[in-house]
């Protein structure tokens, strides 16, 4: 097999055309970005406005962008408010993969992600180490937890919640779960770049397949250098090859992956990681936290994650950009 460099990045479905059997499409609005859905029914069913009802329901649970949401309000110190069980389940999530990482996934990281301009408020205008250090005081998964109650033990008022790295993963395992609960077995969900496939391509009788984009893809003109095969699992990317800022002082570029253990925003050698995990949710958890472990990390982590595959993208020591792709992962590249 032909060695792949590319950036993983935007994830491309590969759609067939139609023969005997024929599929079912939907295209909406979710989560900041778009989905595409492809599925296999019996029924003839619109499924459009109750799908608006799932992607609602994530929304006013962990979107900080609403400022009703049961995270917005955890946010603004409401100590008294009982979280649903979206919000739970990816706390859960979140705890699970922030103990597996050593805290380089953390949902806490939110002061950090506003100061540097990624997320719901305008940026600090000087971020330096003195700065940093301040905004350290509200970061830490162990600072936080889920009392049995459902309300929110915060160790200070000022903790930020960011479930940016698993909620849109999480949102569309959601949507997985609302269309096997309408009898639908075979699909494949596409939103913003991330993927959850079951069943199979029955149109083809094959697993489903999707497309890696290269690195020399443009936005308006997207193309990809690999394909892989999905059955029953979720498929994620992170990555810095398009995601920065610049700040329009200092010149000084920021890429959207923090450490949540320095409070850095610099990079390493790692420049994308696309993770195939059992849920889209982790995939999405995982796929953000290689980003932040950096390469000789991420595989000594991924030696202990049995359900986890990864195709991770670096720079070597020359600057020279090279993939290190774990076996279960190399088994469902295509020819």
């Amino acid at each position: 097999m032909k060695k792949l460099l590319l950036i993983p990045f935007f994830l491309l479905l590969v759609f067939c055309d139609p023969q005997e059997t024929s599929p079912v499409f939907l295209q909406g609005d979710a989560f900041g970005t778009t989905y595409n859905i492809q599925f296999f029914s019996e029924k003839k069913i619109d499924f459009k406005s109750q799908l608006d009802s799932v992607i609602n329901a994530v929304n006013h649970s962990v979107s900080t962008y609403i400022p009703e949401s049961d995270i917005s309000k955890v946010n603004n110190g409401d100590a008294t408010i009982v979280v649903d069980a979206i919000f739970k389940e990816v706390f859960e999530i979140s705890k699970d993969v922030n103990k597996s990482t050593n805290g380089y996934f953390d949902p806490t990281i939110g002061v950090l992600r506003n100061a540097y301009g990624f997320g719901t408020v305008k940026p600090l205008k000087k971020i330096d180490s003195t700065t940093i250090d301040s905004l350290m005081e509200y970061v830490g998964f162990y600072k936080v937890k889920l009392n049995r109650d459902g309300t929110i033990f915060k160790e200070n008022p000022h903790i930020y919640f960011d479930f940016n790295a698993v909620a849109k993963g999480f949102g569309i395992d959601c949507i997985g779960r609302f269309l096997e609960s309408k009898g639908v077995t075979d699909y494949l969900i596409e939103l913003g770049g991330e993927i959850l496939a079951k069943g199979e391509n029955i149109e083809k009788q094959q697993a489903w397949v999707v497309g890696i984009e290269g690195v020399d893809s443009e936005v308006e003109d997207r193309s990809f250098e690999a394909t892989v095969k999905l059955t029953n699992v979720g498929m994620a990317s992170s990555g810095n090859y398009r995601k920065f800022r610049v700040d329009s002082t200092t010149g000084k570029r920021y890429v959207h992956t923090l450490n949540p253990l320095t409070g850095s925003a610099e990079k390493n050698d790692v420049t994308s990681a696309t993770v195939i995990a059992p849920t889209c949710a982790v995939a999405d958890a995982y796929a953000t936290s290689f980003m932040a472990l950096g390469l000789e990390k991420t595989k000594v982590l991924l030696k202990n994650l049995p359900n986890v595959d990864a195709y991770i993208t670096y720079t070597d020591s020359l600057n020279r950009h090279q993939v290190y792709v774990t076996e279960g992962f190399k088994k469902r590249l295509g020819n």
